[in-house]
């Protein structure tokens, strides 16, 4: 009975590597992507820096620009700022909304921070890009979403985006390349568990 099922398996595993493989050759195109993690689930962020990471592992330098966050420091920029010759890390946010509660001068550190996002997206050495909570500026606009999609849209040619945050424009999921949305099946806050070190910042 086992060689038969174990047969069974082969044949079906067979037929799914030809039907994969034909996809990978028909997937012949080399050209940078801009990637968004958006939706209410965690995990938006994370990615992004695993994607940062996975990056440099393959000599690829590294731009960073956290919008929104910045008040404190998290461990991924404890840890990424180790790498100055690899990655290049801005954290130009002053807090979540509701804590810096002025939409003026959020507005104005949005926008220097995208000063310096069109720095990194006018570079070519740079091979991969991560706007983390560029999402959360456009939702508030405290960015114009077609200058930001013009910027994006006129980099260098294989240079990879990923933007994270809740809330990703229509505009943007449209000019995306590969978009996820993340949702929440169940989150340790509603049961009373506070943000920790290591696995929230």
């Amino acid at each position: 009975m086992s060689d038969d099922i174990n047969e069974r398996h082969r044949l079906r595993m067979e037929r799914k590597k030809a039907i994969i493989d034909a996809k990978i050759a028909a997937a012949d195109k080399q050209i940078g992507i801009i990637i968004v993690n958006t939706g209410n689930g965690k995990g938006k962020s994370s990615s992004g820096f695993g994607m940062a990471i996975r990056a440099m592992g393959h000599g690829m330098k590294v731009g960073v620009v956290q919008f929104i966050k910045g008040a404190m420091q998290t461990g991924e920029e404890k840890f990424l700022r180790r790498f100055p010759q690899e990655i290049s890390f801005h954290a130009m946010g002053e807090g979540y909304t509701w804590e810096t509660q002025n939409r003026e001068r959020d507005i104005a550190k949005a926008q220097q921070a995208w000063e310096q996002a069109k720095v990194f997206l006018a570079d070519p050495d740079i091979g991969l890009v991560l706007f983390d909570e560029l999402n959360i500026a456009l939702k508030y606009k405290y960015l114009d979403v077609d200058t930001v999609i013009n910027d994006l849209l006129a980099r260098p040619p294989m240079q990879h985006v990923v933007i994270t945050g809740r809330g990703a424009p229509p505009e943007l999921i449209e000019i995306a390349d590969t978009v996820t949305e993340m949702d929440v099946v169940k989150h340790a806050f509603k049961a009373g568990i506070g943000a920790q070190a290591g696995t929230e910042w």
